[in-house]
């Protein structure tokens, strides 16, 4: 039996348009004499499609395509994720995988383990599965799981356990091999969490596992597909390109019960960990972004001539094409000349269009206007902002213009401790870096250059002079931030690993700086709650998967 592995890139809500990727799929499968084709979860509604599933009209759509794709098939039998009707009490829905073929549904099988942590809240919609069985399809009991339920207890941060783990279930009611449809975001760490997890499950069961992907970017939450086929004896088999649509197909030996790779060929190569990962998944977000939303617009970047701003241009010169990227540079009496020097060049290097409007006469009306009300008081914060609110205005004003796209520019760290302004440098619609702490948007702009490049594009005097917002005479990102390899350590500690901050101290940190470092990044959610979607790269990102209380009294009561 031919079997073929497919991750697909579905649009949230596109029911018609993911309906008929997945009947092109089904005829190739067809026509190139594929028994059995597995595709990911709900890739008919794309995932994840939250209150959409609360709308009647849209469920409806739904069990439409659900009906239509099972008319559909032929010899080769297509399994694929959808929602169907609960009719009983409960959730109105299920997460299911559907079977079908010869235009009939052969069998549907439930989703068991509901996710309700990070950015995921299957229990608010779906009924969970509550009785397990294997499919039995032309002499094969197929053991049938759904993303979660394939991870059980291996999550790369277990929020909570699970008493029961559907694959062993499964398996003691005589599954010859265990298949998952799955719809898992993508991490700097998951390829490795994900390899590990299903290898696992194929030693402890010694059963083959085939895991069916999505692919593609919604919103802030990029999915890598990384499919697979891996044997009875842990051994990968057959891969898929990362980031994009792709297959693999697989033989099932009936006589041996195991899985065999079609042909010798060479499987493709994940991306490597660190920069070069990261940035594929950039620009798969930042490209679907575009594709999927159908902005033709430009993007616009206001460009400092610091590093955020630089690789932010640089990303979406090279993903959008330089000819659809504007840049402006905004210098005022406190931006330093190699700056504004570092910008232009940048700009020339990527072949971007670039505007230099300066804000100094600006700056100076509005601290003319507010020197009555502001008497008595020194240059502080207050008149920092205006330089960053006076930017971001006219960066909105030149987007509402010509309708460019603007992309906002602070990282991970400068978020995380509040070094951004509201209504000023936040001002966008994604943030495509603000998932990368600093010292991670240092390494990625050198891997550019050294690697991907191969030339210098990002100048080095950006990469190598001392971070600054020069929002005030000699100002350094160090005169008020421990220096970014402490602090981006300290933050990874509590955001990603969830460390308390006895256990950062413990990691060799000062109790006075994590204590500083901990109230920013707490007092400081007010400013991201308002901020642009981020691109999620990480297992804890600011966004939809981190839920902190702005009014609350646990931080200033918390002692060590």
């Amino acid at each position: 039996m031919k079997i073929r592995l497919e991750q697909l890139n579905p649009i949230i809500g596109d029911i018609e348009g993911n309906t008929t990727a997945i009947l092109q799929s089904l005829d190739k499968a067809e026509s190139d004499g594929i028994d059995l084709l597995i595709l990911p979860e709900l890739v008919v509604a794309g995932y994840p499609a939250q209150d959409l599933y609360e709308n009647s009209s849209f469920r409806e759509a739904c069990y439409a395509a659900n009906e239509k794709i099972l008319l559909a098939s032929k010899k080769t039998a297509i399994l694929f994720g959808s929602i169907t009707p609960n009719q009983g009490y409960g959730r109105k829905m299920y997460n299911s995988a559907l079977l079908a073929s010869e235009g009939k549904l052969h069998s549907v099988v439930h989703k068991t383990l509901l996710p309700t942590y990070d950015v995921f809240d299957d229990f608010r919609y779906f009924e969970p599965n509550k009785e397990f069985k294997c499919v039995d399809f032309d002499g094969i009991n197929l053991g049938i799981t759904i993303c979660e339920d394939i991870w059980y207890n291996e999550n790369e941060v277990q929020y909570h356990t699970y008493e029961s783990d559907p694959a062993a279930r499964l398996a003691e009611l005589g599954a010859d091999l265990i298949i998952n449809v799955s719809a898992s975001p993508y991490t700097g760490s998951k390829h490795e969490n994900r390899k590990r997890m299903l290898q696992n499950h194929a030693k402890k069961l010694n059963l083959p596992v085939l895991y069916s992907n999505q692919t593609g970017s919604h919103t802030d939450i990029v999915f890598d597909g990384d499919t697979m086929g891996i044997n009875s004896r842990a051994e990968i088999i057959a891969t898929t390109r990362s980031f994009t649509p792709d297959y693999c197909d697989l033989i099932w030996n009936f006589e041996k019960k195991e899985i065999e790779p079609v042909s010798n060929l060479s499987q493709p190569v994940y991306p490597r960990k660190g920069p070069e990962r990261h940035f594929e998944a950039i620009k798969c977000g930042l490209s679907d972004y575009f594709k999927k939303t159908g902005i033709t617009a430009r993007a616009l970047v206001g460009l400092s001539g610091g590093i955020d701003s630089a690789l932010v241009c640089t990303i979406a010169a090279d993903v959008l094409g330089p000819e659809n990227v504007v840049a402006i540079t905004m210098p005022s009496e406190f931006s330093s000349e190699g700056s504004v020097n570092d910008s232009q060049l940048l700009a020339k290097n990527l072949g971007v269009e670039l505007h230099e409007v300066s804000i100094e006469s600006l700056f100076s009306e509005f601290t003319d206007k507010l020197k009555t009300i502001f008497e008595g008081t020194g240059f502080g914060v207050a008149e920092e902002n205006l330089q960053s609110r006076i930017r971001g205005t006219l960066l909105m004003a030149y987007s509402n213009k010509f309708g460019h796209f603007l992309l906002t520019t602070g990282n991970k760290s400068e978020y995380a401790v509040g070094y951004a302004t509201l209504y000023g440098d936040m001002n966008g619609a994604l943030g495509i870096i603000g998932d990368l702490y600093k010292t991670e948007v240092f390494e990625m702009a050198k891997w550019l250059n050294s690697d991907y490049f191969e030339k210098e594009i990002i100048p080095e005097n950006t990469i190598h002079k001392p971070p600054s917002a020069e929002l005030r005479p000699d100002q350094k990102d160090s005169d008020s931030l421990p220096d970014y390899e402490v602090l981006d350590n300290i933050l990874y500690r509590y955001i990603e690993l969830l460390e308390t901050p006895r256990q950062i101290v413990a990691a060799g940190h000062q109790k006075d700086v994590v204590s500083d470092v901990l109230r920013l990044v707490d007092f400081n959610e007010f400013k991201r709650y308002q901020a642009a979607p981020i691109l999620k790269l990480s297992s804890k990102s600011f966004g939809s998967g981190r839920r902190w209380p702005i009014v609350q009294r646990w931080t200033l009561n918390n002692k060590f």
